[in-house]
Order: C-alpha cells, then sequence, then structure tokens
C-alpha cells in the first residue's frame, strides 16, 4: 500500500519522533531505533548544556561518528555519565551497535523510556553532600536478559554511606548512581527476561547497584516479583535489609545456635536487626536486644525476651554500649553461660562487648560498621571460649536464583501473614538525597528510610 507517497510492504516497521518518520524493512528496524535513539539524547544533552552555558553551537556540532573524548562534546558526553562510544551504523563481529553505536550489546527493544532520568549521583567521595540530584542523567540500556525497571522507591541504607565515602572495601568507580535496592514497575522486556515470566507492568522489587534514579536495568535472575497485599515501599524495605536479617538470622552463624538458645542482637530499634530480632523470634530463638533511650517501644515491639536500654550518643548512628554493664546483664539472663551468637552491625564499639557475651564454641557475626569497622585482633583472643567469628555480606547469601526466592519467599510470606512487621520509619523526596543520609547518619531512625522516586 502506499501511505504518504511510501511504499509500504507488510511487516515494515515504521519509526517516528517529533521530527519525522521512516519506514524501514523489519529486519532492521532495531538498528535504526538504536541509531535514531543515540542521536536523540545527544541533541537532548548539548540542548541543556546550552540551556545552561550559554554558548556557540558549532562548539558541539555537527557531530560524526565516531565522537572523539578529547572533542568538546566528547567531554561533555563523559561528565554526564553517557557511553557513547560511537555514533556509526556499522555492524561488527555479527553484534548489533547499541546505544550511540557502541558495540556493547546492549538492546533497548524500543522502550518509552525517556533519554535522560532523575539521578542521584556521585561523582567526588566524601560527605552527605557529595550526593548530587541530577535531572539529566543517560537512562540506562538494558541488554537480553535485563528489564528496564521504572522505580517507585529506593532504599536507604547503611553500606550506601560507605560507598559514598570510598575506601579500600568500598570503592566505585567515579562517577556512580548511588544505591542498591529498588521497587517500581518493569517498563520494558528482553526477551530473555520474556522468557523467564516477566512483562512490562509488573510490580517488582530488586537488589543491584546504582537505584538512587528513575530508571535501572536489572537482570532477570535479580528480580522478585511483588505480591497482592504487599506495598512497593515495604517490598523494597525488603531487598537489603530483609534480606540480610533473614541470612544472619538462618545461616551466617553456621548452626552454632540452635532453636531454643539465646542469641544477642545489637540495635533492635533501627533498621536491619529490627528485622533480625522478629525473625530469629520466628525461627524459635531465645533474644536479647540492645536499643537506645528513645526506641524502647520499637525494641519491645519486636518480641525479643530480654531488652537492654542504653544511653544515647546525640548525633551518632549508634548508642553508648559503655553506660550499661551489657556483658553482666547478658550472663545474668543466661545463667552464667553468655548467648550462643551474636548479631553485631555496630562494629568498633561493640566487638569487646560482643566476644564476652558468647558462650563457649559460640559465633560472633560481626556485619556492619555503624561505629567504625572491627579493628584487628590476633586469633588466640578467641581461645578462651573456642569462639568462632565470620563476617559476612548478602551477595554471598543470595548467590543463586534459587537462594534469593527461598528467602524473598519466606519474607513475602511473614508480611502477608503478618507475622514480620515492617517499620518504614521517614520517606523522602529523591531530590533531598543529602537530607537522607544525614538522618540515617545521625542515628535518628526507627525504622527503614527509603527514597520516593517522583
Amino acid at each position: 500500500m502506499a501511505c504518504g507517497g511510501v511504499v509500504v510492504r507488510p511487516g515494515d516497521a515504521i519509526i517516528g519522533d517529533q521530527d519525522g518518520v521512516v519506514c524501514v524493512p523489519a529486519s532492521h528496524a532495531q538498528q535504526v531505533y538504536e541509531i535514531a535513539h543515540g542521536r536523540e539524547v545527544i541533541e537532548g544533552v548539548i540542548k541543556d548544556e546550552l540551556v545552561k552555558n550559554p554558548g556557540p553551537p558549532g562548539k558541539y556540532y555537527p557531530f560524526k561518528p565516531p565522537i572523539k573524548p578529547e572533542s568538546p562534546l566528547g567531554q561533555l558526553l563523559t561528565s554526564k555519565g553517557i557511553k557513547y562510544y560511537s555514533t556509526s551504523t556499522r555492524r561488527r563481529s555479527g553484534r548489533a551497535a547499541g546505544p550511540f553505536g557502541s558495540q556493547s550489546g546492549t538492546t533497548r527493544r524500543m522502550s518509552t523510556a525517556p533519554a535522560t532520568m532523575k539521578a542521584v549521583v556521585v561523582r567526588e567521595n566524601g560527605g552527605p553532600e557529595q550526593l548530587k540530584y541530577e535531572t539529566d542523567f543517560a537512562t540506562p540500556s538494558v541488554s537480553d536478559g535485563q528489564v528496564l525497571v521504572k522505580n517507585e522507591f529506593t532504599g536507604i541504607n547503611f553500606i550506601d554511606t560507605y560507598f559514598r565515602k570510598g575506601g579500600p572495601a568500598y570503592t566505585q568507580a567515579l562517577p556512580f548512581i548511588s544505591g542498591q535496592e529498588g521497587g517500581g514497575v518493569i517498563a520494558q522486556v528482553t526477551p530473555k527476561a520474556a522468557e523467564a515470566g516477566l512483562a512490562v507492568g509488573q510490580r517488582v522489587a530488586y537488589s543491584v547497584l546504582g537505584t538512587y534514579c528513575e530508571y535501572t536495568a536489572v537482570p532477570a535472575a535479580k528480580i522478585v516479583n511483588v505480591p497482592d497485599g504487599v506495598g512497593l515501599d515495604t517490598a523494597t524495605a525488603c531487598m537489603t535489609q530483609g534480606l540480610t536479617a533473614h541470612y544472619l538470622t538462618n545461616h551466617a552463624h553456621a548452626g552454632l545456635v540452635k532453636p531454643g538458645e539465646w542469641m544477642l542482637i545489637h540495635g533492635v530499634g533501627g533498621g536491619t536487626c529490627q528485622w533480625a530480632a522478629q525473625m530469629a523470634k520466628l525461627k524459635g530463638y531465645k533474644v536479647i536486644g540492645t536499643c537506645p533511650r528513645g526506641k524502647e517501644d520499637v525494641g519491645a515491639a519486636t518480641g525479643v525476651d530480654e531488652l537492654i536500654v542504653t544511653d544515647v550518643i546525640p548525633g551518632t548512628p549508634y548508642e553508648d554500649y559503655e553506660s550499661v554493664p551489657i556483658v553482666d546483664k547478658v550472663k545474668e539472663i543466661t545463667g552464667g553461660e553468655g548467648v550462643k551468637a551474636v548479631i553485631d552491625g555496630i562494629g568498633k564499639s561493640t566487638v569487646d562487648i560482643s566476644i564476652e557475651c558468647l558462650s563457649r564454641r559460640g559465633i560472633f557475626v560481626t556485619f556492619g560498621n555503624a561505629s567504625g569497622a572491627v579493628p584487628a585482633f590476633p586469633p588466640i583472643r578467641l581461645i578462651k571460649k573456642s569462639a568462632f567469628l565470620t563476617r559476612p555480606k548478602l551477595l554471598d547469601y543470595v548467590t543463586t536464583r534459587d537462594e534469593l526466592m527461598m528467602r524473598a519467599d519466606e519474607i513475602f510470606g511473614w508480611l502477608q501473614s503478618g507475622d514480620l512487621k515492617v517499620g518504614i520509619d521517614k520517606v523522602f523526596d529523591l531530590s533531598d538525597a543529602q537530607a537522607g543520609h544525614e538522618y540515617l547518619e545521625a542515628g535518628k531512625s526507627k525504622g527503614k528510610v527509603l527514597y520516593k522516586v517522583n
């Protein structure tokens, strides 16, 4: 048939934008789309830059493949975190050109997502002021086997502050989008992800690096469908703190504590360990919890058998653990034996207390650094009680899809039955990213802290 003087054959693809429409064979549609989309992104970045910093457009135009990194346009795109390796239309090694003609193997699959998005970017390591809210960061492309999630919530976790500050164990290449958990709706699905049962419109939660933003590309294997009756805010909270609490109370202790035996959990008035205390009780352990004054109601609501209340240290995310004789109280509660396991996310301020609270052949599970990292000490220090020590991390306890779903299914089941309560303490707007980190680091939270992605 003829359409506007152009012959359109069955199976042809019509691709259009605000500048016009083209008709191409279906076999070339994706390639043409990628080229057009890539150029649109570059055009948008140039226009935004000229509005903010007026100057001659000829500084960036015309751009032809390949864009040289040292050129003004190359430097501009690099500063925005945009990969632009080439705008060439050629195919190489049998692989389709990705966005901007790169040979990355990525594919947009004609997403309805905008070319750029809002994101919180760390361009220099340091304090909360290094969280920069940007409105023109490049929307990520997706590789086959991934989905693009339009985020509604993203969680704030202490580990985010570690990456923001930087350091030997918490280093990401600059610049980077902060965050590591999100929840929202699938906006785009690739063929392999569709084969795994994922579809546009599904409510999902996930944990990957780079979530303080509108859109995140997520491997299908990392996606967890959110069941009816569970809010996206609660589901987002599950993906780091919930899963962490689950592995801590179920597996990190390596079975050295049995149901009916005592476990000490520090910080049950706050985030992760508020979950852990409840899960430990659901699994049949006897639990002693610590929490600061002002959070006694939260600590008691976890159902711990005994609650030790400490003084606060204003402006810090941890308590004054020297303000009460924790070791003496633990020994009194346990008939002088001590506890079989200590779950400790505090670090430097509690290491001595935690080790002294252990019973014979007990295990010290240190998983966080709220007060600073645990200092090095000689292993012979553990000989007094033949004690065990482990320093675990979440990624090593969700190494397979089956393991991830085992944890997620049990957590969601507890939420749906009402056996597990999740406290969403405060929700900040993504544009107020700095305030979210300041709130967490000041020790003000009584539960999960989130960003709302508008």
